[in-house]
Parts: structure tokens; sequence; C-alpha cells
């Protein structure tokens, strides 16, 4: 057994048997950080009442490119093809989304985001931004450079993962 608490040449400091180095980062540490931030973020008191799931069906409609199948929402929200119809239903009930037929498959069905769907976004991103504001304040200035030079680096990361088949 080898003592020595150095890296060994093959492996970076922080790189974790099983997981592939990544250079300078650690990416086991940073999918820790990610976790406990999210669990933290998605808790985070809303004005409306919505579900976790609802919330993300309606982000996912916002910043789509598009109105989307309910295959691609069953998919990419991954919950079962009756609950996705459910809640669509439901928020097609609400005035939050639109349902129409797909042109190119009179089989399938296309929903979109209305306006009214958009304003909950809004209201959401507005409400965790007044949470967030006065813990950001309580991070030492270098904390908050750290992060601000993080996030072009974490919004490519987010389109990677989004472009992801």
């Amino acid at each position: 057994m080898n003592d020595d608490p150095r890296p060994s040449p093959d492996r970076a400091a922080g790189d974790t048997p099983g997981h592939p180095p990544a250079g300078d980062l650690d990416v086991d540490a940073f999918t820790t950080a990610i976790e406990q931030f999210h669990r933290f973020y998605v808790r985070l008191p809303v004005p409306e009442k919505l579900s976790v799931t609802t919330l993300s069906v309606l982000d996912t409609l916002a910043f789509s490119d598009g109105p989307l199948r309910l295959t691609e929402l069953t998919r990419s929200e991954q919950v079962s093809q009756p609950g996705i119809t459910q809640l669509v239903t439901r928020l097609e009930r609400d005035g939050l989304v639109e349902r129409r037929p797909d042109p190119s498959d009179g089989r399938a069905v296309l929903v979109r985001i209305t306006e009214a769907g958009r304003r909950v976004g809004r209201s959401r991103h507005a409400d965790r931004t007044r949470h967030l504001e006065p813990l950001v304040a309580r991070l030492t200035s270098g904390q908050r450079q750290a992060i601000a030079e993080a996030l072009p680096a974490l919004t490519r990361l987010a389109e990677l993962g989004r472009a992801r088949p």
C-alpha cells in the first residue's frame, strides 16, 4: 500500500477512483456542491403554490425553441406519459399552456407556454432573486467574484447538458 499522500502521476489531486480526471476540477466535489445548492434552491418559497414538476415543465417550455410534443416533455421531465398528460391538462385548464395538433403528425399534440405561464416563470425568478440577494450579500467579495467568474462556465455546462441526446 502506498502511504504517500501525493497523487500518483496518473491521478490528479482530488480525483476519485472510478471517476475520470477532469483537469483541475474535482467533479465529485462539484457534483456535491451543485446537489447541495439545488436542494436549497428548489425549496425557496415561491408566490405560486405549484409543484416542482409543474414549474419545471413551464421552464422547459419557456426556454425551448418552440412548442414541444408530450413525448418530449415526458423524456425531459422524467415523468410517465399519463403523468405528463394529466399535468398538461391542469396547466391548460389554468391557462398556463396551450395544446395544438402537430401539423406534421395528426396523432401527436404540441404544447406551448402561454403569456400567463411566462408570467409565472418571471415571478418565480424575481422572487428567488429577492431571496438570494441578502444571502449573496453575506458572502465575501472574493466568494462573490468566484461565483461571477464561474457563471459563463456554468451556463455552458447547462447548454452542453441540454444538447445531449
